[in-house]
């Protein structure tokens, strides 16, 4: 190809990604990520609906179900601090293929567990163990490779879109979890293994981004492990995010008491409690593609601030609806506040954490946020069992603005962040 016509190439190119607010898609290496993102997240969803069905239908026991997400969590939360270690010393895209390829081989035990008659339930929650192991590797390995691909600049559009992918399959996973259901469990636990096939794939193909950069100081396992931990306590602007996120979804999140909303207090039945279920993703979905297309430039850390407390907002109003559509509406409020909370929560731990310590930061925001989303809907359960269930979310969502002023005024250092440029590595 001609010199000039190369220049000519270079110069669109460069006109392209100013003017299309999806450029950052075209950076290579970024599509073939998302793409796997999407498919493992879908194949999760599905997972999550598939085991649940087939648990209950073999015990018939609430209690089982909830040793499903235990069964998970347990290990993702002790493995999830050496997992981040291992992001920051081996080949971040290696690691994450390595892990899709572990999932495939938990839907593959628990296909294979499906074939002849039920086995004892003691071995589906072996193999949903090593799945939460998986997925420990999974979190570190996925957030801190998304910098490598992607100019800083660019950095909180590619974070969009990659919670606007995990938004759409939150929304239609579960739906093709049911379908594939109908055809038999091992036919859904194939459908799975082959979606975290097609991932692992997807991300060994990726050749582009920039040369991972590796501590060099040679330190203890247990000072590696623990260095995202000391990290994050040394940096208020990461501090700060993160536990805002934590004690917000601690304290606001209804997610576990909808069914008795459902069939209780909006008198809406299974369809409306799986529509209740969606609204949240469906607002944050929305929320994602517009800034997708709208960028935030300044104010990161106000509106952060601003967001939480909409969250808050929401839920209380929530918790007091007898209206099904007003609770619809403010679940997606909800959503699409939490959405704007996350891209900049996101965004500003990568932006503030040098890259050789974003594998162990990332494992630190992980564990965060998946204590506050399992603790979440134990306190959600247990403060609706104390004083009753619509007191529970009106506490819930007044607790949440009580975090947000007593964390405003703690971390003056995060609510007074502009831009995502002008945060940087301590």
């Amino acid at each position: 190809m001609e010199a000039g016509t190369l220049i000519g190439l270079s110069a669109m190119n460069k006109n392209h990604e100013g003017l299309n607010p999806r450029s950052v898609l075209y950076r290579a290496g970024v599509r073939p990520l998302l793409v796997a993102r999407f498919s493992g997240s879908v194949a999760a969803q599905m997972l999550a609906v598939v085991v649940g069905w087939q648990i209950y239908a073999i015990s018939h026991s609430t209690l089982a179900l909830g040793w499903v997400g235990l069964a998970q969590f347990i290990p993702m939360a002790l493995a999830v601090l050496p997992a981040g270690d291992l992001a920051d010393r081996l080949n971040r895209r290696r690691l994450l293929a390595a892990a899709a390829l572990v999932q495939a081989l938990a839907c593959g035990l628990l296909l294979l567990l499906s074939l002849g008659q039920p086995a004892r339930l003691l071995f589906f929650y072996a193999v949903l163990a090593l799945f939460g192991v998986a997925r420990a590797f999974a979190g570190p390995a996925m957030q801190s490779y998304l910098p490598l691909l992607v100019p800083p600049g660019e950095l909180s559009r590619v974070i969009v879109w990659n919670s606007s992918i995990f938004q759409v399959a939150v929304i239609g996973g579960p739906a093709l979890g049911g379908a594939a259901y109908l055809l038999g469990p091992v036919v859904a636990y194939g459908i799975c293994m082959a979606l975290f096939l097609v991932a692992a794939a997807l991300v060994a193909t990726i050749r582009a981004g920039r040369r991972q950069r590796r501590d060099p100081r040679h330190r203890a396992a247990f000072e590696r492990f623990t260095a995202g931990i000391a990290y994050v306590r040394r940096n208020p602007v990461i501090l700060g995010a993160i536990s805002l996120d934590l004690f917000a979804v601690l304290f606001g999140g209804s997610t576990a008491l909808l069914p008795v909303f459902a069939s209780d207090i909006l008198h809406v039945g299974p369809l409306g409690l799986g529509a209740l279920r969606s609204a949240g993703a469906v607002g944050a979905l929305f929320m994602g593609l517009y800034l997708g297309r709208h960028p935030l430039r300044h104010g990161a850390g106000r509106i952060m601030f601003a967001c939480v407390a909409l969250f808050g907002l929401a839920t209380l109003v929530f918790g007091l609806s007898r209206s099904f559509t007003l609770s619809m509406v403010m679940l997606a409020i909800a959503g699409g506040a939490d959405m704007v909370s996350v891209l900049i929560r996101l965004t500003l731990v990568q932006m503030a954490t040098p890259d050789e310590m974003r594998g162990r930061v990332s494992a630190v925001n992980a564990l965060f946020v998946g204590s506050s989303n399992e603790l979440g809907e134990f306190e959600s359960g247990l403060t609706a069992h104390w004083f009753g269930t619509v007191p529970a979310v009106v506490l819930g969502g007044i607790g949440t603005l009580a975090v947000v002023a007593i964390w405003a005024w703690r971390f003056p250092a995060l609510r007074h962040v502009d831009r995502f440029d002008d945060v940087r590595p301590a």
